[in-house]
């Protein structure tokens, strides 16, 4: 054990210094030099580790040599001051700040703390109470420890909410899933209840207006720009207007059917028959038709609304720019060629109880409760074969294409029959479109800063702020700069959600099977292909690195 005397303060009472004669006091290990700084002088100062290890080591080597007889002379601790740093997060949305007790120095205080702030710039979101609390945590610590804590948050930007269309009046298509209740509690299939109609000043739909959200920033006072939410237009159709006392509400102002467009509604007078044959002849009418019998063969129907026919459709053409309802069955046969006889084309969606040998196109959904038979069905929506319970709703033979996604109950038959199925087919368009905006929006932030570059060459406004020509020109460019910016919002905006859909593209667009999928089924999802060869249980079939997928996971 070396003696006490050995280690002294140094004469500024800085640091503490040790002499030691090698063949007197050794030889030494660090654990005896460490001892010495136990000493109440010294316990307060920063062991210098190297300088300790540097000493043992040249004691050691000299002890028992005639040089070992010289005294040496070593500092091997020091009084430190407290240290504060700060670490700012990637986003530059947080600080948090790291505070060293002294050892045997001066301590952090609260002018240090500001001043080190200061010099990193950070000034927004921080925190009084947490930056005492740090400073009390401090003065308990012992020399050399540190506490750490977040003491400055960002605040992020609040983005708009797109505007929503609430529609308040329900369709003609949805009559089709609403079956009436008998007094007894049964259902009455056939019964789907009276008339979808609206009179003058009823409100038919309601607009929750888009908003503008709320700017960020981050810890150095950076503003952070929200995405404004996206507008969409209500506009009034035919039969309709805005309300006078709220230009939120789109209110008829005939008495009609209902029918929804890409913009709103409009009331559509509607014509009724009784049946469409022969004696009647073609229809060909401007609002929508409601057929309360059939609609026969080799007839055709057309109707810029809504066609609703309460009986069938056989080996006929309906075409309408708004939904076609058919209560009861779509009935065709094959002919020449693979064609076949019944077509229903329709700019809203397609619904009926069961399809054969028919060929229907659609911009929205294809819903059909019970079967969808040998058919060619191509929707720009999705297409679900299925009740509303969800017992039934068989998809068999023919083709269906769907650009988001397919639903049955089943899909084929036992009898092995070919059923072909194509979802999720356009991604490589979305991507594209997805590669334009991206093109249009870097062209729009260059066209920006040539325009921030000719704003800032300007001579000072002294010189030009009475000429009128040059005040114009000002003018107009800003004006063209406020314009950029509100043009790139915009799509930036619609970037976003062209991004989210190309990446979540296969993951949202997916062939789902209640129960079965037979045999003989192609199944097509993007560029992967499947032709099942056995059967499979309820399932969602999803396209996973351009493969088919089974998932029974959620069943």
């Amino acid at each position: 054990m070396l003696e006490p005397s050995l280690a002294a303060l140094s004469a500024d009472k800085n640091k503490v210094e040790l002499r030691i004669i090698p063949n007197t006091h050794g030889p030494v290990s660090a654990e005896d030099i460490n001892a010495l700084l136990t000493q109440s002088a010294f316990a307060m100062l920063f062991p210098i580790a190297p300088a300790i290890n540097k000493a043992v080591t040249e004691v050691n080597a000299l002890c028992g040599q005639n040089p070992g007889s010289h005294e040496l002379f070593f500092t091997i601790a020091e009084r430190k001051d407290g240290a504060v740093s700060i670490s700012v997060s990637d986003d530059k949305m947080q600080a948090s700040m790291k505070i060293t007790s002294a050892w045997g120095g001066k301590d952090i205080t609260l002018p240090d703390i500001l001043n080190t702030l200061k010099n990193q710039k950070i000034k927004m979101g921080l925190s009084k109470p947490k930056i005492m609390a740090l400073m009390q945590r401090l003065s308990i610590l012992p020399p050399g420890e540190s506490c750490e804590g977040i003491i400055a948050c960002g605040k992020a930007a609040v983005n708009g909410e797109n505007a929503v269309l609430t529609r308040k009046v329900a369709l003609a298509r949805e009559r089709l899933l609403q079956p009436q209740e008998r007094e007894d509690g049964s259902v009455d299939m056939r019964n789907l209840g009276a008339l979808i109609t609206v009179k003058a000043n009823d409100i038919l739909m309601v607009k929750i207006p888009s908003t503008l959200g709320n700017p960020g920033f981050n810890i150095h006072g950076d503003v952070l720009q929200q995405i404004p939410g996206k507008d969409k237009s209500m506009e009034p159709g035919t039969g309709t207007s805005l309300h006078s006392k709220d230009p939120n509400k789109l209110i008829a102002t005939v008495s009609g059917q209902p029918v929804e467009n890409r913009t709103g509604m409009q009331v559509d007078d509607m014509l009724q028959i009784k049946d469409v044959d022969v004696r009647y002849g073609h229809v060909n009418f401007k609002g929508s038709i409601l057929i309360t019998g059939d609609v026969h063969e080799g007839m055709q129907v057309k109707a810029s609304g809504d066609v609703t026919v309460m009986g069938f459709v056989e080996s006929a053409s309906i075409e309408a720019q708004g939904d076609v309802i058919v209560s009861k069955g779509v009935i065709g046969r094959l002919i020449k060629d693979q064609k076949l006889s019944t077509t229903i084309k329709a700019t809203g969606q397609i619904c009926a109880q069961f399809v054969q040998y028919s060929q229907l196109e659609a911009l929205g959904n294809i819903l059909v409760t019970k079967q969808l038979l040998h058919s060619h069905s191509t929707s720009g929506d999705s297409i679900t074969v299925s009740d509303a319970q969800g017992r039934r709703g068989d998809l068999v033979g023919g083709t269906a294409t769907a650009a988001k996604g397919i639903r049955a109950i089943a899909f084929g038959a036992t009898a092995s029959t070919k059923t072909e199925l194509f979802c999720a087919m356009h991604q490589g368009e979305l991507k594209q479109q997805l590669k334009e905006l991206d093109d249009s929006i870097k062209g729009m932030v260059v066209a920006g800063l040539a325009l921030e570059a000719r704003l800032r060459k300007l001579p000072p406004k002294t010189e030009w702020q009475s000429d009128v020509g040059m005040i114009e020109q000002v003018k107009m460019m800003l004006d063209q700069k406020n314009q950029m910016a509100e043009e790139r919002i915009k799509e930036e905006v619609e970037y976003t959600q062209h991004f989210n859909e190309v990446e979540g593209y296969y993951n949202n667009y997916v062939i789902r099977a209640e129960k079965h999928i037979f045999t003989n089924v192609e199944i097509h999802i993007g560029n992967a292909f499947n032709r099942t060869q056995r059967e499979h249980g309820p399932c969602i079939v999803k396209n996973v690195n351009q493969e088919i997928s089974f998932d029974y996971s959620n069943r």
